[in-house]
């Protein structure tokens, strides 16, 4: 309806660090990932601090996909190689479909960072409107990385909403 003000958009972040949900160390990046909820102009309605648990992990996507309906839900944490790892997996179990773009776009960023950038395996997708996107758990790769998606988010959670959009 013309001149119906537009209901502000809502993000979650959530926090994968087994150490940092045990009390130890402050959750930068989570505090950083909030900094980029706010530059998108979106409302951020909650952040988490999980352990490596997958059940967890899903458990705290879903409640912000599916129950408060957040638009975006950023992760941080959890997409390296190590046996504890396992953000890419519980998240693509709640996917319903993957945005395979974000998370290249995401690692070729990171490329000119640290020459290890091709070990991460953050996915990025949607699931009930929401969409999800896996950040590497180091705090100056959230600045890095964000960066270089931030100008595609608004457009792709326009998308998502079925706003018209200008290609």
């Amino acid at each position: 309806m013309a001149g119906t003000p537009q209901r502000t958009q809502r993000a979650a972040v959530v926090t994968v660090s087994t150490s940092k949900a045990a009390g130890r160390g402050d959750d930068e990046s989570g505090t950083r990932l909030a900094a980029l909820v706010e530059r998108l102009g979106l409302e951020l309605a909650g952040r988490d601090l999980v352990p490596d648990d997958t059940k967890q992990i899903e458990a705290r996507l879903r409640h912000w996909a599916d129950v408060e309906r957040c638009a975006l839900v950023l992760t941080s944490g959890g997409t390296g190689l190590s046996p504890s790892d396992v953000t890419p997996e519980a998240t693509r179990a709640v996917l319903e479909r993957e945005v395979p773009g974000l998370a290249e776009a995401m690692r070729e960023a990171s490329r000119q960072h640290t020459r290890h950038w091709m070990l991460s395996r953050g996915v990025a997708g949607l699931r009930s409107g929401a969409l999800i996107v896996n950040f590497p758990g180091n705090p100056a790769s959230i600045e890095q990385i964000g960066s270089a998606i931030e100008s595609s988010l608004p457009h792709a959670l326009a998308l998502i909403a079925g706003r018209p959009t200008h290609h």
